[in-house]
């Protein structure tokens, strides 16, 4: 079952090429270049139909597209001073609750684990905030698809799939296959390349 998002952009803005999303992006992101980067990624995954998610394969496993864009994005906007300091904040909370291990080696590792899903849920919410920047600007379109779509919250049991128009796809990446909608006849010609049943016929 799908339920389409209810923050979809009014109306698709005309792309002709890079120039004009990195233009388009710049004037509906507060951080144009990671929600370029997430734009591309989407792309990058779409299937032939520009359809991205709602899962995506990390190697054996099956991920929500939002999450593993969140994965892939993370080492990028890494910074080891906050991370640090981060890591220090939980470590001085954990102590002031009395959880935090005698054992260092204990210790380390529940830091890290807390911090890595502090960092997890910092990313999400950050892809979360671009791609409803990249929905309102035209680029992509956004529904959630899976169980009780009916449901007030739209997280429940559902996960997005994001749609990036044939526009944007042909602009980030030419070499890919764009299907189109034609009802114009024709015939393949040598080497299966088409040709205009006209151009036949005049032949």
């Amino acid at each position: 079952m799908i339920q389409q998002d209810l923050f979809a952009s009014a109306a698709s803005q005309r792309t002709a090429g890079m120039p004009d999303i990195v233009r388009i992006i710049a004037e509906h992101s507060a951080r144009p270049r990671y929600t370029f980067m997430v734009l591309d990624l989407i792309a990058r995954v779409a299937r032939a139909n520009g359809q991205a998610g709602p899962l995506v394969r990390a190697g054996e496993a099956l991920v929500p597209i939002r999450e593993w864009l969140a994965a892939t994005i993370a080492p990028s906007g890494a910074r080891h001073h906050q991370r640090r300091a981060t890591a220090d904040k939980v470590r001085a909370a954990l102590a002031v609750r009395g959880e935090l291990p005698g054992n260092p080696a204990e210790a380390d590792r529940l830091v890290e684990a807390e911090v890595s899903e502090r960092a997890r849920e910092t990313g999400m919410t950050a892809i979360s905030r671009a791609v409803s920047e990249l929905v309102k600007a035209g680029l992509i379109t956004r529904h959630y698809q899976g169980f009780f779509v009916d449901h007030e919250n739209r997280g429940a049991q559902r996960h997005a799939v994001y749609t990036v128009t044939d526009a944007v796809r042909a602009a980030l990446h030419p070499g890919l296959a764009i299907s189109e909608n034609r009802r114009q006849p024709y015939v393949r010609g040598a080497h299966g390349q088409p040709r205009a049943t006209a151009a036949r016929a005049s032949g």
